[in-house]
């Protein structure tokens, strides 16, 4: 029972957090979706292929489960996942995810928590695992760009939240004061030296 429950609230929060990771190019010019937004390149769209060629490698690979989706080996990855080229459009990214998650959610519906799986990518004496910890990995993993594709997007438009349904209008001036108190506590912590 603890296991059908724990697969459940997995696979659930996955479910969650995938929307949430798309919810964030909600609106956004084709420009602010792809352009890189840190000194390391890291861009909206580019978070959802990275997400959806991960999940698409757990789901398949480690359970010999083929992808439905052309994928490279990962051997052969160069970090290709992390942008989108000029010639890969916002809806063939967004529909190779949700043909991903089509694919991972039957994996995930097929087999039990303990079944065996094997990572060749990580390293000795790890690589043998199991539904569970896959699970976890990909839930993991989904969850820390969600956090980066949040913070992109906040800085981008000051839009914030998980879904549409629970975001509030942006009050400006409440949160430049809000802003204010935290500089004028980080400044009282730590008076700047002339």
């Amino acid at each position: 029972m603890i296991d059908e429950f724990a697969k459940n609230n997995l696979h659930g929060r996955l479910r969650r957090d995938r929307e949430a990771l798309l919810w964030k190019l909600d609106g956004l010019s084709e420009y602010d979706a792809r352009r890189p937004l840190t000194a390391t390149g890291t861009n909206l769209l580019g978070l959802v292929k990275h997400v959806a060629t991960v999940e698409a490698r757990y789901f398949s690979e480690v359970f010999d489960r083929p992808s439905p989706e052309p994928l490279c080996r990962w051997q052969d990855s160069d970090g290709g996942d992390l942008w989108a080229t000029e010639d890969e459009s916002r809806d063939r990214i967004i529909g190779f995810y949700r043909r991903t998650w089509e694919h991972s959610d039957a994996t995930i519906n097929a087999l039990p928590l303990d079944a065996v799986g094997h990572v060749p990518w990580w390293r000795e004496p790890e690589p043998n695992t199991n539904l569970f910890a896959v699970m976890v990995h990909v839930l993991s993993e989904t969850v820390r760009h969600a956090g980066h594709a949040d913070i992109l997007r906040e800085g981008l438009d000051g839009r914030t939240g998980l879904r549409a349904e629970h975001e509030g209008r942006i009050d400006e001036e409440a949160r430049a004061a809000y802003r204010a108190k935290i500089e004028q506590a980080a400044r009282s912590a730590a008076p700047i030296k002339a």
